[in-house]
């Protein structure tokens, strides 16, 4: 077995295989950029090689520097994780120069695989299903959008080098292919250093469904069931399961098999995920191979007892799997919930800065599992992908699973950046998710307008509202024992609180609050409910509690009765007027401005784009106007609410 392995990446997959390096009692080294000097996955490793300045391409995905720390470090092995290198068929070929194993597949297969292009050839060469499309190399955006009108919208304009999303646009349109292809191309040149781009039919109401294949060197291949990846959002899946609610078992052993088939056909070793698209029929057609370790591979390994990575580094030291496909048993049912540092009450859009505040929750073996690369206090950059870590929840059967993950959800405290963590609680509690019902485009159809919050029902809403007022009663007598209030008899009780919650007043008597396990300074209240577990996210405020609970955020004022009556009289405070402004929604680097001073801008215009965290977001004009002024220009970094340019009425 290797003595000792380099990591080829950075943040939460990192750590993860260092986990698992270290159990199988292998030393580990880590790689980090100046940015990640004091990351998470650089302290776990037992060695850490610096190499170079924060953005990837000056260091994560430069073959020279990570060819330099295996020589400094004498590693006879690399893992690349995914993303960066680990799809990079030049990079397991230095590996190999230098007679260094690669932890995964041969280069054949990755670049037979790899190339979304060339996979979908030899796909449709082998006889499997495909989605319509044009797998030739465009060259310009004219050419894009004849091919798109041939192939009949809605389209999706691909990166051939992608993954996670990147380089990736729905085009229904013309003027959106014109953009979606010159943004598609900018993002895999950034993030892969490869800017072909194909386009394919895009399928509506699809569900997204990947089989996990893992393949040795001596003809062992195997399929280890699939996963529900159809929670997506611009393309980068959200929330994951395994197995899925849709499949029935026909439908479970054709798609491996044919997925087993197609990994034979190229001498795929070690793992890799063969994903399609399934329509209400379940009918399926193959998308693409990923030669990599996914992302939610954790769901995985949660319902099958399979590390996937120690069987990626013994496959790598050439070992045979210790299991044939009769041995592979489903058990149970795992979900997999994608934390992210993007502010679902901006649009998404990515946020950084210090974690002021990360509690996640306890993680229990085969119940509540948590992959992640950062810790509280440290930063989250600007220059790496937004997802800071993985939440898992396994149980018996699906319903049991899930609320397990939406207790997991509500027990998880993020405070300093904007965080998905709202959004992918209401998405656990939605009714069509708990039902299984879902395609790809659950997200645009049920949040069609953006993220506002979950919706608060009346039930809960009492619930929170004599939970309020316990916490309240509970603060309000404490606050006449201390700093020499001491007496020899206590207070009289209050016997009413009045709630101010959702914009409804709720009058709780003292017998129908709520006494949770919350005191005075405590950051989350526990408890059960009227039967049923809750836990709140809490923030005491001056007249009350800012309260978070399944995707719902609210400041609840609690008050007595007179205070009720003074309240009622006090003006409300207006939000200042920013409606003939552009801010700057995140911090980012201004890629294009796209209108001059004196421009007349319609609704929906494109104004400028940005770049965050690898991904370009194009800004439009909200309304009509004139622009009366730019105040920043194409290069330029800007904090959030920085203002990009100034309307006029037209």
């Amino acid at each position: 077995m290797f003595k000792k392995i380099l990591i080829a990446n950075r943040g939460e997959i990192a750590c993860r295989v260092i986990k698992t390096a270290k159990k199988m009692g292998i030393k580990t080294v880590a790689v980090y950029s100046d940015a990640d000097r004091n990351a998470m996955h650089v302290s776990m490793a037992d060695e850490a090689v610096h190499i170079g300045p924060p953005p990837a391409a000056e260091s994560y995905i430069v073959i020279d520097k990570i060819m330099d720390a295996v020589r400094q470090t004498g590693a006879e092995a690399v893992h690349p994780g995914y993303g960066f290198l680990s799809e990079r068929a030049e990079f397991a070929q230095a590996l190999a120069k230098e007679g260094v194993a690669f932890i995964g597949p041969p280069v054949g297969a990755i670049e037979a695989m790899g190339d979304k292009i060339t996979s979908k050839k030899l796909a449709a060469e082998a006889g499997v299903s495909t989605v319509p499309g044009y797998m030739g190399l465009i060259a310009d955006a004219d050419e894009a959008v004849k091919i798109a009108s041939d192939i009949g919208y809605p389209v999706m304009i691909k990166a051939s080098a992608g993954g996670g999303g990147k380089g990736m646009r729905i085009a229904w349109n013309e003027q959106e292919t014109r953009e979606g292809f010159q943004s598609s191309k900018n993002e895999a040149k950034a993030s892969f250093g490869d800017d072909r781009i194909f386009i394919e039919k895009f399928v509506t109401q699809p569900r997204h469904i990947e089989i996990q294949v893992l393949g040795d060197s001596h003809g062992n291949c195997v399929y280890l069931g699939e996963r529900e990846c159809s929670i997506q959002r611009r393309n980068q899946k959200v929330i994951e399961e395994a197995p899925s609610p849709f499949l029935d078992e026909a439908t479970r052993k054709a798609m491996g098999e044919q997925a087993v088939a197609l990994a034979r056909a190229v001498d795929y070793t070690s793992a890799g995920t063969v994903e399609f698209i399934v329509d209400g029929d379940r009918n399926f057609y193959f998308l693409e191979m990923n030669t990599r370790l996914q992302v939610e591979h954790p769901v995985t390994e949660l319902i099958t007892g399979v590390d996937l990575v120690e069987q990626m580094i013994r496959v790598a030291n050439g070992e045979a799997l210790p299991f044939a496909q009769d041995d592979i048993k489903l058990n149970g049912w795992a979900f997999e919930s994608r934390l992210y540092a993007e502010d679902p009450y901006r649009g998404f859009l990515p946020s950084i800065g210090r974690l002021t505040r990360y509690r996640p929750p306890e993680e229990v073996a085969q119940k509540v599992r948590n992959d992640t690369g950062v810790y509280e206090g440290g930063e989250i950059s600007m220059y790496y992908d937004p997802m800071i870590a993985k939440l898992c929840t396994w149980g018996p059967d699906r319903a049991t699973a899930l609320e397990e993950m939406r207790v997991a959800l509500d027990s998880f405290e993020v405070e300093g950046i904007g965080h998905n963590l709202p959004f992918l609680s209401a998405v656990a509690d939605h009714p069509k998710f708990i039902a299984g019902e879902m395609t790809t485009a659950f997200i645009e159809e049920e949040y069609p307008d953006g993220f506002e919050g979950a919706a608060l029902s009346e039930r809960v809403r009492d619930r929170l509202a004599r939970v309020a007022a316990g916490m309240m009663a509970t603060r309000h007598e404490r606050a006449q024992e201390i700093s020499g209030r001491l007496r020899d008899e206590a207070p009289a009780p209050v016997e009413s609180w009045t709630v101010l919650i959702d914009g409804t007043q709720i009058v709780v008597n003292r017998d129908k609050i709520i006494h949770t396990d919350w005191l005075p300074g405590m950051s989350l209240a526990a408890g059960m409910v009227d039967g049923h577990q809750m836990v709140i996210k809490v923030e005491a405020t001056t007249a009350g509690f800012r309260l978070r609970y399944r995707g719902t955020d609210l400041n609840v004022k609690v008050y007595t009765a007179r205070q009720a009556e003074l309240a009622a009289l006090m003006p409300e405070k207006l939000p200042p007027d920013t409606s003939k402004m552009l801010l700057c929604p995140m911090p980012g680097l201004i890629v294009t401005i796209n209108v001059a001073e004196g421009d007349v801008v319609e609704e929906g215009q494109a104004l400028c784009t940005v770049e965050a965290m690898k991904m370009e977001n194009v800004l439009r004009a909200q309304k009509k106007g004139v622009v009366s002024k730019i105040n920043a220009e194409a290069g330029q970094s800007l904090a959030v609410d920085d203002v990009i340019m100034e309307f006029d009425p037209a």
